[in-house]
């Protein structure tokens, strides 16, 4: 059996190449534009929200609290009227990216540590390129594609979008699966 301490080069290596890659299709080429649209009157929309001071959070409206309040009369209205929306408020201020950027790369590590753990034990110490890449990439395309179907299962966000990250989703599995593949331990 191969150890995951064993595997510590290409988990490191394929998080590096993901965080990249991301790069690549979120910041240079046009892939990931038309995932956000802008609200119509965006100043006076922002003027609005400003006013209200809403902190920091997950909202959304209309928002019921139980099964019998979803049936309630003043709830169905404010649903029919609309607008109905789930939204996320972000700290106004200078924009960070750097601690998202350092998550981001975490998050790629404790995803190359789940698949090496997954594939050191479905292939033992087996060297077979095909069935790493296999365990590697499943592995890869359920943590970084499968999860983000639920946003637009249940919270209405665009498929369109779903698919796009669903689509980065799968070029960071293969990438991971080449990257394990090619420094899997002799």
């Amino acid at each position: 059996m191969v150890s995951i301490v064993s595997l510590w080069l290409p988990i490191l290596v394929s998080a590096i190449a993901v965080f990249f890659v991301s790069y690549l299709l979120h910041m240079v080429i046009p892939f990931h534009r038309a995932d956000y649209g802008t609200l119509p009157n965006e100043d006076r929309a922002m003027e609005t929200l400003r006013g209200l001071a809403i902190p920091p959070g997950d909202y959304m409206t209309p928002c019921a609290r139980t099964p019998e309040e979803m049936k309630s009369p003043a709830f169905l209205e404010k649903f029919m009227k609309g607008p109905v929306l789930s939204m996320t408020v972000m700290k106004p201020g200078h924009m960070h990216l750097g601690s998202s950027l350092i998550q981001w790369f975490v998050y790629s590590l404790a995803i190359g540590v789940l698949a090496a753990y997954v594939t050191s034990r479905a292939i033992g110490s087996s060297v077979d390129k095909a069935e790493i890449v296999r365990f590697v990439g499943v592995t890869g395309f359920t943590a970084y594609a499968v999860g983000l179907w639920q946003q637009s299962i249940w919270y209405k966000r665009s498929w369109a979008t779903t698919v796009r990250y669903t689509i980065d989703g799968l070029i960071y599995a293969v990438l991971m699966g080449a990257v394990f593949a090619w420094l899997w331990p002799k």
